[in-house]
């Protein structure tokens, strides 16, 4: 097979995964007309329209998508073998992906790079942070973060921190002028900042617990937000009541900036785990990463 040929296939296997002209121009460094002109040449070789291509999206054909199917796993061999050649380096060496939340990639992800980026010159992290369940194989992905009880039977897991609890929080500005939850059906009498996550659809409930009694509480309030910061400087500015991550917020709470409520109804629950597909060449990088994130108790 020819370089050009092979290209043309690379570029058409890219289209198909990101279904957008515009991200897989980006991710292969090309323009898109350059790109829409690669993907024109395969169609009239193979004498079959591959793409349907609409101004919002684009599609795989029935041809195409049998074509995908062929190429696609042949790809994903090649570029596992490539990363496999990394292992004959002495130092680790390379680009790992990873996919997480924003919570473990500011709890966990990030402190882990202190410590390995100053001493590993040859080594790049891309974390990407993603509240949507993504297929870290489908994206390209090396690995993903999520909590243990999301992660896919088929793939290895490894535990990378402890257990996690929420916390129900208000600034002492915010309870000036409103009373002290007692119960979690206090809540809907509360200013609450919802949380609007892709993989819920809805504003996201707020599960508390007590004595095995489980109450998801569907809050109400003027402030609905997809990230942490905004939630916190939000109560921390008295705009309502945030359910937070423990850790986020216990600074703020013993200095007094934050109250805590309804604590007897968060309990712990299971940590985060760093996911990778058991078919992954753990090289040298990963395996440094890897080691880095475990979880020691």
């Amino acid at each position: 097979m020819s370089v050009e040929n092979f290209n043309h296939l690379a570029a058409f296997v890219a289209v198909a995964q990101e279904r957008s002209f515009t991200r897989s121009a980006a991710k292969l460094g090309l323009s898109q007309s350059a790109l829409s002109q690669t993907i024109r040449s395969l169609e009239e070789r193979v004498g079959l329209r591959l793409l349907t291509r609409t101004t919002r999206s684009v599609a795989l054909t029935e041809a195409g998508q049998r074509l995908f199917n062929t190429l696609a796993p042949r790809f994903e061999d090649i570029t596992q073998e490539l990363a496999s050649l990394s292992d004959l380096r002495d130092t680790p060496a390379g680009t790992i992906r990873i996919n997480a939340g924003e919570h473990p990639a500011i709890s966990l992800l990030q402190p882990a790079l202190k410590r390995i980026i100053p001493q590993n010159p040859d080594l790049r992290v891309e974390i990407i942070v993603d509240y949507g369940l993504t297929d870290i194989v489908a994206e390209g992905y090396d690995a993903g973060v999520r909590l243990g009880d999301q992660v896919a039977k088929d793939m290895i897991a490894v535990r990378i921190g402890p257990d996690l609890r929420m916390a129900v929080v208000g600034s002492p500005d915010y309870f000036s002028s409103h009373s002290i939850p007692q119960s979690p059906q206090d809540l809907t009498a509360h200013n609450c900042i919802g949380i609007r996550l892709p993989t819920y659809g809805g504003i996201f409930p707020w599960d508390l617990e007590r004595d095995g009694h489980e109450i998801n509480v569907r809050i109400e309030g003027q402030l609905v937000f997809n990230n942490i910061a905004l939630r916190l400087n939000s109560a921390l500015e008295g705009l309502g009541l945030a359910y937070l991550p423990e850790d986020q917020v216990i600074g703020h709470i013993n200095e007094g900036r934050l109250i805590r409520v309804l604590e007897d109804w968060c309990p712990p629950f299971a940590g985060y785990h760093l996911y990778y597909p058991s078919r992954r060449h753990a090289s040298p990088a990963f395996s440094l990463l890897l080691e880095t994130l475990r979880y020691r108790r």
